[in-house]
C-alpha cells in the first residue's frame, strides 16, 4: 500500500478516513520529521480543523480536543510537558528493572507448569500493566484490571466508554490518595511538581500516559517476540553476537514500531508539502511505520538496521514521546528474563496463523502462541534470584513482592548456562 501511495502521490497522499473524511498521510521520513518539528505550522490543536466530525465519530476518540499535553502548543504545551519529564526523569533505572524481573517471573509462574502459553494475553498485555502500575502508585491489586480495562478502550469496544469510566474512577481516587500522602511514584511528582497542575489536569495526565505506555509497551514485547521466534534473519543477528537484545528492539522500532500512525496534527497556514498543497486547517496524519520504511533512507529493507535509532517510532521534536526509556526498560528486562527463564520456547502452529487488529493509530498482534518443556516451581534460592535484575542488584523492596506467594519458573541450570539466544536457536528441551 504505501510503495503505490508512494508511487502515485509522492511523500503525501490524500486519504480518506471514517465517514469520507479527508485528511493528508505523510509517507517519506524527511517529511515526517518536517511536520514534527515545526510546531509554527502544524499544530496539535485540534479546534483548528476544518471539519466537523458527526457526534457518532469513530475518530472523536483520537482527536477530539481535550486540555492534554498531546492537544497544547506554546507555553502551555511547555508547562505540561515540564511536569511530565521532570516525574518521569525522577525514575531510577535499577529500580525499573527489578520491578520487571519481579513481575515476569510471577507471569511465568502462571503458566510455566502447563508448557504452553500465549505470549500476548499471558505476558505482553500484563507485564506493562504491573510494572507501569506499581510506577504511577496504581495499587497493585487494580494493576491487571486497569490494563484490561486500557485495552478495551484502545479497541474500541462497545464497552469502551464503560472501561474508560473504570479508569477514570481509579485515578481520580488515587489523585485524592496522593496529595493526602504523597509517595515516591509518578502520580505524586505530578501533583507537586512547580507547574501546578490541577487535580483534572493530573488525573488526566495520567489516564494519557496510562494508555500510551500500556498499549505501546504491550505492542512492543508483542512484535519483539513475534520476530525472535519467527525471523530466522532476526535470530540469526541474535546468535551471532552482531545484535544485542536493545539493538533487537531498535530493529522492531523500525519494522513494526507500536504507534503506527499519529493523527494529531493540522496546519495552521496553507503551505506545500511534495507537490501538494495543503490548506489550514487540513488534518496531516505522520505515517511513522511508513516513514520508516521509505526507500529514501531504506533503499533495501533487508539490511538490518538494528542500533539505528533515526527511527520515527518515539516521533521527534517538541512533542517527542518523553517515556521511552520506561518503555525499553520494560521490554528489554522483560523479554530478556523470559526466555532467559523458558529458553526452548517455540512458536505453536505456523507464522500465517497469527492474527494482527489493525486500527488508524497502530497494528497490535493479538496472539501468539507457544510451547516449552514445562517447569516445576522454583525453590527459595530462585525467588531471590527473581528479585534481581541482570546487574545482580535486588529489586526495590519496599513492600512484599505478589510474586512471593506464587510460583515461579525454574531456574536455568548451571549445566545450561548458554545465552538463552544460543540454547533458542539449538531447539534443546
Amino acid at each position: 500500500m504505501y510503495r503505490d501511495l508512494r508511487q502515485k502521490h509522492g511523500p503525501v497522499a490524500p486519504v480518506l478516513l471514517q465517514s469520507d473524511v479527508p485528511a493528508w498521510l505523510v509517507l517519506g521520513h524527511r517529511e515526517n520529521l518536517e511536520v514534527m518539528r515545526n510546531s509554527k505550522l502544524f499544530s496539535n490543536d485540534s479546534r483548528m480543523w476544518n471539519v466537523k466530525l458527526a457526534p457518532d465519530s469513530p475518530l472523536l476518540p483520537v482527536t477530539a480536543w481535550q486540555p492534554l499535553l498531546v492537544f497544547a502548543d506554546g507555553s502551555e504545551h511547555a508547562r505540561l510537558r515540564a511536569a511530565i519529564t521532570d516525574s518521569l526523569g525522577r525514575f531510577r533505572r535499577r529500580g525499573i528493572r527489578g520491578y520487571v524481573v519481579r513481575y515476569t517471573e510471577q507471569l511465568i509462574g502462571e503458566f510455566a507448569g502447563s508448557g504452553r502459553a500465549d505470549l500476548v494475553a499471558d505476558f505482553a498485555e500484563k507485564l506493562p500493566a504491573l510494572v507501569i502500575a506499581r510506577l504511577y502508585g496504581v495499587p497493585e491489586g487494580d494493576a491487571l484490571g486497569v490494563g484490561a480495562a486500557v485495552r478495551d478502550m484502545v479497541k474500541g469496544t462497545a464497552t469502551a466508554l464503560e472501561s474508560n469510566t473504570f479508569v477514570v474512577g481509579i485515578l481520580t481516587e488515587l489523585v485524592k490518595q496522593k496529595k493526602a500522602s504523597p509517595g515516591e511514584d509518578f502520580a505524586s511528582w505530578l501533583l507537586s511538581h512547580e507547574s501546578e497542575l490541577s487535580d483534572d489536569e493530573v488525573m488526566e495526565h495520567l489516564r494519557h500516559a496510562l494508555v500510551a505506555a500500556i498499549e505501546n509497551t504491550s505492542n512492543l514485547i508483542a512484535n519483539t517476540l513475534r520476530m525472535v521466534l519467527t525471523d530466522h534473519r532476526f535470530r540469526a543477528s541474535l546468535s551471532g553476537g552482531s545484535m544485542t537484545l536493545p539493538d533487537a528492539l531498535d530493529q522492531v522500532f523500525w519494522d513494526a514500531p507500536p504507534l503506527a500512525r499519529v493523527p494529531t496534527r493540522w496546519a495552521t497556514a496553507d503551505t506545500q508539502i511534495g507537490a501538494h498543497q495543503i490548506r489550514a486547517g487540513d488534518m496531516v496524519i505522520l505515517d511513522l511505520a511508513a516513514g520508516n520504511v521509505d526507500p529514501e533512507i531504506r533503499p533495501n529493507l533487508a539490511t538490518p538496521v538494528h542500533g539505528n535509532r533515526s527511527h520515527l517510532a518515539f516521533s521527534s521534536g517538541p512533542h517527542e514521546c518523553p517515556g521511552e526509556d520506561i518503555g525499553r526498560a520494560i521490554a528489554d528486562t522483560g523479554i530478556d528474563t523470559l526466555l532467559a527463564r523458558l529458553s526452548d520456547i517455540q512458536l505453536v502452529g505456523h507464522e500465517d496463523e497469527l492474527r494482527v487488529t489493525t486500527s488508524l493509530i497502530s497494528s497490535r498482534l493479538d496472539n501468539l502462541p507457544v510451547a516449552f518443556a514445562p517447569r516445576r516451581a522454583g525453590s527459595s534460592s530462585d525467588a531471590e534470584a527473581a528479585s534481581r535484575d541482570r546487574t545482580g542488584h535486588a529489586a526495590p523492596a519496599d513492600k512484599p513482592s505478589a510474586a512471593a506467594s506464587m510460583p515461579t519458573a525454574a531456574v536455568v541450570s548451571s549445566t545450561a548456562r548458554r545465552p538463552w539466544w544460543s540454547r533458542l536457536l539449538s531447539g534443546r528441551r
